[in-house]
């Protein structure tokens, strides 16, 4: 009797335990789909009566608040949003990728540990603070080594940006290469192959799929990120001709300019659109990735 009733009683555990699993999967999907509507009904009027897709994708004026004629084009804020990021990332993908490298195979003991709780330390940071960094250390330095006018550019976002890319770079990182098994060390060593050949040779094609994880999840932390860009790239609407300019990303120009809105009106419902646009770029970079991704696991099998 006692066995039948504890049967029981796992059972209904059981259920309610997948019941939670299976909720929790879908609830991720329906938040998205949720912040996704928002912010699309928010921006809805101006973008269906209001918008112009050909003065707004390719005019770099932005000029929501001119009593002539107001102008909403976002050319110039995409083109420092894109600049940015790919400079932090052209910082922050070599180097986190070699630190996962090195924690995961050159590190062990009380190094391994003191660097994991360095990095740690490094994403705990508040992106204000980063900014803060930006403005008042590597601003003067900038100016100092560059002879450039201003220090807050393109140059100063990037590397504040990768600086706050690496950590989850090198953590994502380092799992995907401590998921690959250790018979292929075991193999590779075997066969002869020093630690080099070792690690690019067998681990970075074994934990590729991993590695892009990671890179990925650095690209959304720099094209998402808001206070420190605010604060470390000028905040000035211009395409950039090189890395010392100023600029504005789209992040940014919704953080300066919200607060400052009525709601409901065009340059309100404006910033909302942006957002639309930063929503569908996530996508497709989440979606590119997928691709990639089940491609390269395509050609593994074939």
């Amino acid at each position: 009797m006692e066995n039948s009733v504890r049967r029981r009683v796992g059972l209904r555990a059981e259920s309610v335990m997948e019941l939670f699993v299976y909720l929790s999967g879908w609830s991720a999907i329906l938040f998205v789909f949720g912040i996704f509507f928002f912010i699309v009904r928010e921006g809805a009027p101006f973008l269906v009566h209001e918008l112009d897709l050909g003065e707004f994708f390719s005019s770099p004026n932005w000029r929501p608040d001119s009593e002539v004629r107001q102008q909403f084009g976002i050319y110039a804020l995409l083109a420092g949003t894109l600049s940015v990021t790919a400079l932090a990332m052209l910082l922050s993908v070599p180097l986190g990728l070699g630190a996962a490298i090195y924690i995961s195979e050159f590190c062990d003991g009380v190094t391994k540990e003191s660097l994991k709780i360095v990095l740690e330390l490094l994403a705990a940071i508040p992106s204000v603070v980063w900014g803060f960094i930006g403005y008042m250390v590597m601003n003067p330095i900038i100016i100092w080594a560059t002879g450039a006018p201003v220090g807050v550019n393109v140059l100063n976002g990037g590397i504040i940006l990768a600086l706050m890319s690496v950590p989850i770079i090198v953590s994502v990182g380092e799992d995907a290469l401590k998921a690959v098994p250790d018979s292929f060390r075991e193999a590779a060593v075997a066969l002869g192959a020093t630690r080099w050949q070792l690690i690019y040779r067998v681990l970075l094609p074994a934990a590729r799929n991993g590695l892009l994880a990671a890179v990925l999840l650095g690209v959304g932390r720099a094209i998402g990120e808001t206070m420190a860009v605010l604060m470390a790239t000028g905040h000035s609407v211009q395409i950039p001709s090189g890395i010392l300019d100023p600029v504005r990303t789209l992040t940014a120009t919704i953080a300066a300019e919200l607060g400052e809105t009525v709601e409901g009106e065009s340059h309100y419902q404006a910033l909302f659109v942006i957002g639309t646009v930063l929503m569908l770029i996530a996508m497709a970079v989440n979606i590119t990735a997928d691709l990639v991704v089940k491609g390269i696991r395509s050609e593994e099998r074939s």
